[in-house]
């Protein structure tokens, strides 16, 4: 199934304009994700919307916004006054400022968006703000209105479409002094660095995301199969720091040990191949068909069958 779009509206430069679709660049979906359960009858715990007070039920057409101004003190804001302040950017992404990439701080960065055109109509004006940005090797900044809030978007051509990323406003990034002012000012030695250079050096290769693997993920499909099939799995052992008493030594092992190769370690596969780690979930019928026939399904059907 075709995903669905999170907005959609226009994507104007100017008099140039054309009817766009957003839709969200990442997903979650593939991750294992769990239930909260009653221990003693396992059923499914259910939230419900009670009065903090009262400890009653209340519907949802009786809910509406609050913004807390004291302790039991609340100005009630309804749907019909956000929507009379809403702005041109519900429907439409004004660009109106375009910079270097190098200029936008990371710590601005949100969530990348994908934005397409919508529809038949409108491709050669698309096509057009897309190359415009791309010959210029700039970045657009605009505005959109996204679950009720107005958000500042960069957008870059990538491949045939544009990317936006969600940028945050500057009260939402802290300032980094309050955190490093009291890091020391050492001094590194041209022969420390030098060595730290050398290990640089040997780890360094190609951005390959798709050699990423969750080992997190990795262990709790391995959890989960294991307690399918009533086994247990004991504690993986952990890390431990150590003290270091000489940089200089500590640095000439790293690089020794960089160099040696590992033997006998075959590579796992890759964060890609997750969704096949899981063993069906199922009913207790499917249970017993289990033992004789082993399916690798995707986690995200292993959660519909739960």
């Amino acid at each position: 199934m075709a995903p669905r779009a999170n907005w959609k509206g226009f994507l104007r430069l100017s008099l140039v304009t054309c009817p766009v679709a957003l839709y969200p660049a990442t997903s979650d979906s593939e991750k294992i994700s769990f239930n909260q359960i009653n221990r003693n009858t396992g059923h499914r715990i259910k939230y419900m919307k009670v009065d903090a007070d009262t400890g009653e039920e209340v519907s949802n057409e009786d809910i509406m916004k609050g913004y807390k101004v004291d302790t039991d003190t609340y100005i009630e804001v309804s749907k019909d006054e956000l929507e009379n302040i809403a702005l041109e950017s519900t429907r439409t992404i004004d660009i109106n400022k375009f910079v270097p990439k190098q200029d936008i701080d990371p710590r601005y960065l949100i969530r990348p968006y994908y934005l397409v055109p919508d529809g038949k109509v409108g491709h050669d004006a698309f096509a057009v703000i897309r190359e415009t940005i791309r010959n210029m090797d700039m970045v657009a900044i605009g505005r959109v209105v996204l679950t009720s809030r107005e958000h500042i978007i960069a957008l870059e051509p990538l491949d045939n479409g544009l990317m936006g990323t969600l940028l945050r406003y500057p009260y939402e990034v802290r300032d980094e002094k309050e955190y490093f002012d009291e890091i020391q000012d050492v001094k590194v030695t041209k022969d420390m660095l030098d060595l730290a250079k050398h290990i640089v050096t040997q780890k360094t290769g190609e951005f390959e995301p798709e050699k990423f693997e969750d080992h997190y993920e990795a262990a709790l499909a391995e959890l989960i199969n294991a307690k399918r099939n009533g086994k247990t799995v004991g504690a993986k052992p952990r890390p431990k720091g150590e003290n270091v008493v000489d940089l200089m030594d500590a640095l000439k092992k790293s690089i020794a040990n960089d160099a040696q190769p590992v033997k006998g370690k075959k590579p796992r596969r890759a964060a890609a191949g997750q969704k096949e780690m899981l063993l069906p979930i199922s009913g207790k019928r499917a249970a017993k068909e289990d033992k004789k026939k082993v399916e690798k399904p995707t986690p995200a059907r292993a959660r519909k069958r739960a």
